[in-house]
């Protein structure tokens, strides 16, 4: 009997609903969830998850700007599910660092995930600094949270829309390109393909006129690749 798929409403709905108030940690001005307990939650419940950091031009682990400040990006794939988030490499004062040293990289790398697993639902109402999430206030990162102490166990959650609109489209679209641009070789972009074969496959379906358009970007960063 084929096994069936999970979907991100299903995840969404498990690690929502996981209290993380008492788990975070202070250092510093600023306030962080752990990542290995996070992450050991995410095992408990999706062992065959898997996460991935991009690599940057000369191999380094983090996106350079002209400025010479520097962000980090990180994919958490479960099964043919996967999420990503983007983080600048910063001081205590949240302000971009130029030149990060290896372990300011390795610090935001971990931030990254946290971040990218709140994107699954493990500790996103925490990101509002409220009690429950809610589109009508400022979101606050984990990473800024000042007031820890006030987080309350959240009494009512808002579940999220699963459809995958125009404003969905457009972000994907751009994500890809961004993330495809940073691949060297065309056994890498085909590998990056086919990891994202689902949402293409929506974008496809739902938004042939941008599935177009991105196979035709698409064309032309290939077309300077080289083989392995």
């Amino acid at each position: 009997m084929p096994t069936k798929e999970i979907t991100y409403k299903e995840v969404w709905d498990k690690l929502s609903k996981i209290d993380c108030s008492d788990k975070v940690e202070k250092k510093m001005n600023l306030s962080y969830l752990s990542w290995a307990w996070a992450w050991g939650v995410l095992m408990e419940h999706y062992p065959q998850a898997s996460y991935l950091f991009y690599q940057g031009e000369d191999d380094v682990p983090y996106v350079k700007f002209p400025d010479g400040t520097a962000e980090v990006r990180c994919r958490v794939s479960i099964d043919n599910l996967t999420r990503e988030m983007t983080l600048s490499v910063m001081d205590n004062r949240n302000n971009a660092i130029q030149n990060p040293s290896s372990r300011q990289v390795n610090d935001t790398k971990m931030r990254c995930l946290v971040k990218c697993l709140a994107m699954w639902g493990l500790g996103h109402f925490l990101y509002a600094g409220e009690d429950t999430p809610s589109a009508d206030k400022e979101e606050k990162p984990i990473t800024e949270l000042k007031n820890v102490e006030e987080v309350k166990k959240p009494v009512k959650k808002e579940e999220p829309k699963d459809d995958k609109g125009e404003e969905w489209a457009e972000l994907f679209v751009k994500s890809f390109l961004d993330l495809a641009k940073l691949q060297k070789t065309k056994e890498g972009m085909t590998s990056y393909y086919k990891s994202n074969t689902a949402d293409l496959t929506t974008l496809r379906e739902k938004f042939p006129e941008k599935k177009e358009a991105l196979d035709g970007e698409l064309k032309s960063i290939v077309s300077n690749l080289k083989e392995v």
